[in-house]
């Protein structure tokens, strides 16, 4: 591909940024203002920090990873790319707009990644000339260190891009790539995550188990189970016949409410949002916080792999 170019300085365009650097890939990352510029390469800078902290790179490794990044408000620059990683807000419209941006500048066949998790791929690329190159490689965060994509194409993407995206992301990325045979809302990932989070709300609106015991269920049940065997695996494992009977007395007591559930509801009304809020389903001061991201990125740690340029 040789060179690479990432249209985003928020983080999911920094994290892209420091995995493309960090497998020796020069990467460009554009741009639209000077804050955001500066917040990207500090970013960068804070994701090699902690792999060095970690042990992960070595002094001279950083600084040579950290030298193939360029960051620039001149779309000019992606010119010569080989892919162009859109990682751009969540917006149609704004995205749209940095694909003609983009096509301005760039070759026919450079491939045109959008990092989005949820626009499918076929309005994506209405807008564009070149249609056919244009997919979805969506990314896991921190995406510098998961090391899963989804590529996903419309009707119209080739199946050369296809081709083509999946090599680099497995050969010269080092990542797992599942491919979708066909766009869907929320791609694989999230659709799972989205019912998983669905029937934990509901377990805790019906009083059955607090929200510290729902996930302590799930990491050292549902976690540990699927960190070495596939989930379908699993089912076939325990057989068609056992799990039908199951599903017979289980499936009609599930959550099976298409609307958002009072307890988030309240939550947004309430101001207890989450997280940035200092309350949700827990209470997050600085210590939680802390803890929370150590044991967030741990086994990211313990599976990390780049093809470092020295």
């Amino acid at each position: 591909m040789g060179m690479a170019a990432v249209c985003g300085t928020g983080k999911i365009g920094a994290d892209m940024a420091t995995l493309l650097i960090g497998n020796g890939v020069p990467t460009v990352v554009i741009g639209h203002s000077q804050a955001g510029m500066d917040r990207c390469r500090n970013t960068v800078g804070r994701n090699l920090n902690t792999l060095e902290a970690e042990g992960k790179l070595t002094s001279s490794q950083r600084e040579a990873v950290f030298g193939l990044l360029s960051v620039t408000k001149d779309f000019q620059a992606a010119r010569g790319a080989g892919i162009v990683f859109e990682a751009a807000a969540e917006d149609l419209a704004v995205k749209q707009e940095v694909f003609q941006k983009l096509e301005a500048v760039c070759a026919a066949d450079t491939i045109i990644a959008s990092t989005t998790s949820a626009l499918p791929p076929s309005v994506l690329c209405a807008s564009l000339r070149h249609p056919e190159r244009l997919l979805v490689a969506h990314p896991f965060q921190p995406a510098h260190m998961l090391p899963l994509f989804e590529l996903v194409g419309s009707e119209k993407t080739s199946p050369a891009a296809l081709e083509r995206a999946k090599s680099f992301l497995e050969n010269d990325l080092n990542r797992q790539v599942v491919c979708l045979h066909r766009e869907i809302e929320g791609f694989i990932v999230n659709r799972i995550a989205q019912a998983m989070f669905r029937e934990c709300l509901f377990l805790l609106e019906q009083g059955v188990a607090s929200a510290a015991d729902i996930d302590k269920a799930v990491h050292y049940a549902i976690g540990m189970r699927y960190a070495s065997i596939g989930l379908l695996e699993y089912f076939d494992a325990v057989g068609f016949d056992l799990e039908s009977s199951i599903a017979q007395t289980i499936y009609p007591t599930l959550c099976g409410t298409a609307e958002v559930q009072a307890l988030v509801r309240q939550g947004l009304e309430t101001g207890k949002t989450g997280l940035a809020a200092g309350e949700g389903l827990y209470r997050w001061d600085a210590e939680r916080i802390h803890d929370f991201e150590l044991r967030k990125r741990r086994p990211y740690l313990d599976i990390f792999s780049w093809n470092s340029p020295i």
